[in-house]
């Protein structure tokens, strides 16, 4: 996977503990705007750098007719998202 730390739109359902939900998002890449629907979460973690909480998904989708797995960072104290790796 690359690294792109992309910010991103997303639309994210949250559980009654406030935990998020990614559902889908979309991206810039190479000048058009692309929408990936979110087919399946394999992990959520919690990490922390410099000081700064994050939630890590890795996840899965069909981009372009192939099953690609990525990881998107949603940084808690500013409530941004970003496409991590790809």
């Amino acid at each position: 996977m690359k690294v792109v730390m992309q910010p991103i739109e997303m639309v994210a359902r949250f559980t009654e503990e406030g935990l998020p939900r990614p559902v889908k998002f979309k991206v810039q890449f190479e000048g058009d705007s692309v929408v990936i629907v979110i087919d399946r979460i394999l992990l959520r973690k919690e990490e922390k750098i410099a000081g700064n909480p994050m939630l890590v998904f890795r996840c899965q989708s069909v981009i372009n007719n192939l099953l690609r797995i990525f990881e998107l960072k949603y940084e808690l104290n500013t409530c941004k998202w970003f496409l991590y790796k790809i």
